[in-house]
């Protein structure tokens, strides 16, 4: 248990569900240290794992607040710690899922596409929208958002900060499918291996 996440066991998987005081689930530096804590410890007994948040935030992602803060040494352990996070999760030896609602944005963006599969629900939106704040992702969101859309694709989402809605998304290939309840659907997909 934590204050920003939620960890519950059913029968075939973990379920690890952000959570958040004002509930935009924002990846702060203590929260990034804690997932990786969380998710390396899991890893220990490893079982498929779904990584979701609530039904208006997957993640709006990194701390506003905190980046503008930053200095050079500051702003480079920040984007470190970032990367040792989605990595911890791009190496977890079982399956991972982003069971996806509402906004997925920068970091939380980042951290859905560090997982092997993405489940969207129909009203999810998508973006990095650090290129509107002079802001571009430290924590491998550009490689692996170009090795899913495509290179144009990709720089079209980073540079232009379009936002893309489930529809779109799966067009993309950035989801592989769209559920009303994309909890359920991990679950089903993990139980009848479908994915």
């Amino acid at each position: 248990m934590s204050e920003y996440f939620q960890i519950e066991c059913t029968d075939g998987a973990t379920i690890l569900r952000l959570t958040s005081r004002e509930g935009t689930n924002r990846l702060t530096l203590a929260c990034v240290i804690s997932l990786t804590n969380a998710i390396r410890e899991l890893a220990r007994h490893p079982r498929p794992l779904i990584i979701t948040g609530n039904q208006h935030f997957f993640s709006a992602g990194a701390d506003l607040n905190e980046i503008v803060a930053l200095n050079g040494p500051k702003a480079f352990t920040f984007s470190k710690a970032g990367q040792t996070m989605t990595d911890a999760v791009d190496k977890f030896p079982a399956l991972v899922i982003a069971a996806v609602n509402g906004y997925c944005m920068g970091g939380g963006m980042d951290l859905a596409l560090a997982c092997d599969h993405r489940i969207a629900a129909p009203h999810a939106i998508f973006g990095h929208r650090g290129a509107a704040l002079g802001l571009i992702t430290g924590w491998g969101g550009t490689q692996r958002l170009a090795r899913l859309v495509g290179h144009a694709r990709a720089i079209e989402m980073f540079i232009a900060a379009e936002k893309v809605n489930a529809a779109h998304a799966l067009s993309y290939g950035l989801v592989d499918r769209v559920a009303d309840d994309p909890v359920a659907e991990a679950l089903r997909c993990i139980q009848h291996r479908s994915i």
